[in-house]
């Protein structure tokens, strides 16, 4: 059976790549507007109601509205946007976290951000086993490719080839923070401290930790061995330890598309400290890939299918 999608906002960055990952694929054919009617209401709501699922590439506000124009249901809904992250209904995309039975079973589910797909997948299962607590007021450092900024930011970094650092969030209450908080399972929230790089794609997370300030934190064996066995198995996540043997990450102008969640812990000789990193493609895992994945489980394929990993 073919599955219908519609991508409501194919022309962004999201949306192309989702349809790269698409291309080539019976298993799915892929409902388009030209350009003089990609924007016209009337067709995006006769695409969308056409759809068995609909992918929204689109800001918040405008994801809003385009949900309220389904008026059938069978149609599904994966939203890329930050609107439906936290809202009552809607099933967040991190399958490895969430369920993969509760993602290929949901009618809306809300594509997880970026900066957040590495943060809970680190911190999540390590709260959930009592390894760390959830009332501590963590902080999370990472940085990112250019491109998740859409095409403003591209163009941005793009014409100014001088920026070599571009630090944000600086007022707090950033988007990402509640669904970062909501799904690690935390009662406090953590101060997130995002920065973008000169790379078009790829992106690191890290949480810090002092775990012999934390009361009841396991050690870095311990969180090592915890994260191992959650994601036993996973094709998408892989868990190593220790630093790299050259003590360095590296992200790379040249990355190509990557699908993969690579999730590190590095602990300190005596103990005391550890280093959780996470590293991702933003338009990856943190994006596009994800929104693939999602469909694949909605469509009843393997989860891999069409991704780069």
């Amino acid at each position: 059976m073919t599955t219908q999608v519609f991508i409501d906002g194919a022309a962004g960055t999201t949306g192309l790549e989702i349809a790269e990952r698409l291309a080539g694929r019976s298993e799915f054919a892929l409902i388009t507007l030209d350009e003089a009617r990609r924007k016209d209401d009337g067709a995006r709501a006769e695409a969308i109601n056409a759809a068995d699922v609909v992918i929204l590439c689109l800001p918040d506000d405008a994801a809003r509205a385009a949900v309220a124009m389904i008026a059938n249901d069978t149609t599904r809904v994966i939203d890329a946007s930050t609107a439906h992250r936290v809202a009552e209904g809607w099933t967040y995309g991190l399958p490895e976290v969430i369920s993969r039975d509760a993602v290929a079973n949901a009618r809306r589910v809300s594509n997880p951000g970026c900066y957040p797909t590495g943060f809970i997948a680190l911190v999540a299962p390590l709260v959930r086993a009592g390894l760390l607590p959830a009332n501590w007021p963590y902080v999370v450092h990472a940085v990112s490719g250019y491109s998740g900024g859409g095409k403003a930011l591209i163009a941005r970094f793009e014409d100014d080839t001088d920026i070599a650092w571009r630090g944000y969030g600086l007022a707090f209450g950033h988007k990402h923070v509640p669904e970062m908080t909501a799904y690690a399972g935390l009662s406090v929230a953590p101060l997130f401290s995002p920065a973008v790089v000169p790379a078009l794609r790829g992106m690191v997370v890290e949480v810090p930790l002092s775990l012999e300030a934390m009361p009841g934190a396991g050690s870095p064996q311990a969180l090592f061995e915890a994260l191992a066995a959650f994601y036993a198995g996973s094709p998408i996540v892989s868990v190593t330890q220790g630093a790299p043997t050259d003590g360095e990450f590296l992200m790379r102008r040249s990355a190509q598309a990557w699908d993969g969640l690579a999730l590190s812990v590095i602990g300190s000789k005596d103990g005391t400290q550890a280093r959780l990193v996470a590293r991702l493609d933003n338009l990856g895992k943190g994006a596009s890939g994800a929104a693939v994945q999602t469909l694949n489980l909605m469509a009843g394929l393997p989860e891999t299918a069409g991704l780069s990993l």
